[in-house]
């Protein structure tokens, strides 16, 4: 005669994706938030990304407490590590972002400085070829300082002063036909 005995185990999953997943799923969709947040905002990205960092590491943290001391990986681990990696990389991915852009704004003030704007239009009055301006702007040079178009060394400028008069209709008319110009890249606001 035998005895034979069954044990039947079985794991409720639920309690760890309640703890452990879906936080750490929701960790990684917040950290994909900053990619939307504007490239200048930079204490809402660091902000974000620092904390969503911070959030995984005490998640692993928490699993490694409360399960057993083992040699080998488990899933959770390994989920763990490629959601914390995730999360890290839309930090390092705004670093990069900054640096680059940061590199390049110096490079175009640096080609600003070396070739100065040469139309005649100072800093302030950069309204006329973009949706900001008003009629007066439109119809008038008034106000801007004559520059001559060749330079003392014969040399040719690849910029002009154009005065546009668009005459007839309401202002919105106007705009509007201004815009098709602008459009079709017959001029460009180069006092961005």
């Amino acid at each position: 005669n035998r005895l034979y005995i069954n044990f039947t185990l079985r794991r409720h999953i639920f309690f760890f994706l309640l703890q452990t997943y879906f936080p750490a799923t929701l960790m990684v969709m917040l950290s994909w938030v900053s990619f939307w947040i504007d490239r200048r905002a930079v204490p809402a990205r660091v902000s974000l990304g620092i904390t969503t960092v911070l959030t995984m590491s005490t998640i692993i943290t928490g699993v490694n407490a409360s399960m057993p001391r083992v040699s080998y990986i488990k899933a959770v681990d390994i989920y763990l590590w490629i959601s914390f990696v995730f999360v890290f990389l839309s930090v390092l991915e705004y670093a990069a972002v900054n640096y680059l852009t940061t590199v390049q704004e110096r490079k175009e003030q640096k080609l600003h400085q070396k070739f100065p704007c040469t139309c005649g239009i100072t800093g302030s009055k950069t309204m006329m070829l973009d949706d900001t301006y008003n009629e007066s702007d439109v119809n008038s040079l008034a106000g801007f300082t004559p520059t001559p178009m060749i330079t003392p060394d014969s040399v040719k400028q690849d910029r002009m002063v154009v005065h546009l008069s668009i005459d007839g209709g309401t202002n919105l008319q106007k705009k509007r036909r201004l815009r098709e110009f602008v459009d079709k890249g017959f001029f460009k606001n180069t006092h961005s």
